[in-house]
């Protein structure tokens, strides 16, 4: 419905063959370093968006679903990009369209949300706001930048803090949000833009970045929440588990329990380096406020 036929062809016989052939390469960014094939990944892709249009589906009659391994906001029609294939958002807007809805789409992810973007340049039934590190990969969401009318760029320097974001949220995003007047609302939330990781300069919590959507979850009756980016697996699991506990009315622990420690003791990542591991990662949920 929104890719191009010819690309999930591709994509698919890419997964099948475990390899690319040179004009998958180039013509639809197939087998490179950012968008590597590997096994089970047309399948990857296809789940996540049938998580999100599952997750839009849920909310047509109020409330909110959090589809945590979904926000791959840099996927095109024709061409995957930054580690997306499929873009899973533009499946849940349209979902949410076909319900007769105006959609907000919020990316707080710490890169600029361009495949979301583009999809809905110009689209009058839709906003597009992204918040995301300036001068960071993919270079674009300029603040000129609007997409065709209907979209709205919040770059915001390195180190970034909680009352840095905060400021961002409530002065601007919440007022371009109401006064656009949705009937639901997509956020791809990303845990990239918290203080830890490897691929940002960033430096929020996780506690300011749970507000922040929770305080768009509130404007609008009908939210759909997706996990998008993290290259920190510490950091990324505490958000994403704290943010589903948020949005469900759980309190957030002060210590996690034993098997919660386990969990994130056993993970690995080549991106972070041992002296960078902080005690908190493996103890707590909630990160301590980094104003």
């Amino acid at each position: 419905r929104f890719h191009d036929a010819a690309y999930v062809a591709a994509l698919r016989e890419a997964s099948t063959l475990g390899r690319v052939q040179p004009w998958m390469r180039e013509r639809h960014g197939l087998g490179t370093l950012e968008n590597p094939v590997f096994p089970g990944l047309y399948d990857r892709a296809a789940l996540s968006v049938g998580g999100s249009i599952l997750a839009a589906a849920h909310v047509a009659a109020g409330g909110s679903a959090l589809h945590a391994p979904g926000g791959t906001h840099h996927g095109f029609r024709d061409h995957a990009s930054g580690f997306c294939f499929f873009s899973d958002p533009v499946f849940a807007i349209l979902t949410l369209l076909d319900q007769g809805k105006r959609v907000l789409y919020v990316d707080l992810d710490a890169h600029h949300g361009d495949g979301v973007e583009a999809a809905f340049a110009g689209d009058r039934r839709v906003r597009t706001i992204s918040v995301h590190e300036e001068g960071r990969w993919p270079f674009t969401g300029l603040l000129q930048d609007e997409a065709g009318g209907t979209g709205f760029n919040l770059p915001v320097p390195a180190r970034m803090n909680d009352n840095e974001f905060a400021l961002i949220i409530d002065g601007a995003v919440l007022s371009l949000a109401r006064g656009f007047a949705p009937d639901a609302v997509v956020i791809t939330m990303g845990a990239d833009a918290l203080a830890g990781d490897p691929l940002s300069s960033l430096a929020i919590s996780n506690v300011a970045l749970w507000r922040a959507v929770e305080s768009l979850v509130a404007c609008v009756p009908s939210a759909v929440v997706l996990g998008g980016g993290g290259y920190n697996p510490w950091t990324l699991a505490r958000a994403w588990a704290g943010m589903w506990g948020r949005l469900s009315g759980q309190p957030i622990p002060d210590h996690l329990p034993a098997a919660a420690k386990a969990c994130l003791r056993g993970l690995t990542c080549d991106l972070v380096d041992e002296d960078e591991m902080q005690a908190d990662w493996l103890e707590t949920l909630a990160d301590a406020p980094r104003p």
